[in-house]
């Protein structure tokens, strides 16, 4: 049995979506966060539809009528009312695959992140989406606690991953760094694992997500955070993760195209202070495109200019996430990318 982890350059049906309700942990900032989610749904619906779960009908009949006024194609938008904990469809969505030349999607635990924060019904959710039938693949569900944004496919067999995240306790305490290794080979085909032991962002709660910090750009290319300040808290240890991409080597021996993503200011929680995770790496790869988390900084310019030389053949488009970090999350984490074939062909009908 042959399985393939797509990469997220393969080309996509959709982006899924959940939207957060004024219950939620985002209560306090949901017309920011609104705001946001609507610039997102404008951005990528130029490109490719948009799966968005909603939490009743009467926020789909709003949602709606928002999505109207702004213009967003109807055949561009598909909602699905399923209850939800948060917003992170990266981390509770499915994860698609190739298995034996048939498509499959991946429904794995979703914990909160190690038990952090509240998640059983977003852990429900795939399953939910499954039984509405959105999907135009059959779903597996798996044992194991595994997100989204901690792992990177290349398409060809590696897989990028921190440490920090996947062998941490608070996951799969049962699993050693050659189980998880085995778990990864047999669900997502891949044959090499590149771990990196260093690297976090302060205010970042889910131990080092590997989409925080690095990302393929295509098979010899990894674009990755590094900080440029000394005094930086966040310095020592991103020179260390760079030391280690350096290192890193393709299956075939050559070294990797690294492309270093700049460094914003340092953003803070006007409420009580503490760091927030900004970052340039939770970039979203989409069809024909590139989104882009900025925070109206000037660094913003330098991502926007490296990541245009990463994918030339892409739109780059900026958008503003200050009000994502704000739960410390960005653009990347927001979605969840469903490759070509995994939507209900039904749904576009």
């Amino acid at each position: 049995m042959t399985a393939r982890l797509f990469p997220e350059w393969h080309p996509q049906d959709a982006i899924q979506l959940t939207w957060p309700t004024p219950t939620s942990d985002w209560a306090p900032l949901i017309d920011h966060i609104e705001a946001t989610l609507e610039a997102l749904v404008c951005a990528i619906t130029r490109y490719e539809p948009v799966l968005i779960s909603v939490h009743d009908a009467a926020q789909r009949a709003r949602l709606t009528t928002r999505f109207d006024a702004l213009h967003v194609p109807v055949e561009q938008r598909h909602f699905v009312v399923a209850d939800s904990d948060d917003t992170w469809a990266r981390d509770h969505g499915p994860i698609g695959v190739e298995r034996d030349g048939r498509l499959e999607l991946l429904d794995y635990v979703f914990t909160g992140w190690g038990g952090k924060f509240a998640a059983e019904r977003d852990n429900r959710l795939t399953e939910t989406l499954a039984g509405l039938g959105v999907y135009g693949a059959p779903l597996a569900t798996r044992e194991m606690v595994l997100e989204g944004g901690a792992i990177e496919s290349d398409g060809e067999g590696t897989l990028l991953t921190t440490s920090a995240c996947l062998l941490n306790p608070n996951r799969n305490p049962e699993l050693g760094r050659e189980a998880v290794e085995a778990r990864l080979a047999a669900d997502f085909g891949v044959s090499r694992v590149l771990w990196l032991e260093n690297g976090h962002l302060e205010g970042d709660d889910t131990d080092s997500h590997i989409d925080t910090l690095a990302r393929f750009c295509d098979p010899a290319t990894i674009a990755y955070v590094r900080c440029d300040d000394p005094s930086d808290p966040h310095f020592d240890a991103l020179a260390a993760m760079e030391e280690e991409l350096k290192a890193l080597r393709r299956e075939d021996g050559s070294a990797y195209r690294l492309l270093a993503l700049p460094w914003p200011k340092a953003c803070f929680d006007p409420d009580d202070g503490h760091r927030l995770p900004a970052t340039y790496a939770n970039f979203l790869i989409i069809n024909g495109a590139v989104l882009v988390p900025t925070y109206a900084d000037a660094a913003d310019f330098i991502a926007l200019e490296v990541l245009a030389g990463a994918f030339p053949d892409r739109d780059i488009v900026p958008i503003d996430c200050r009000a994502v970090i704000r739960q410390h999350g960005s653009l990347h984490c927001l979605t969840m990318q469903l490759p070509r074939g995994m939507l209900n062909p039904a749904l576009s009908s």
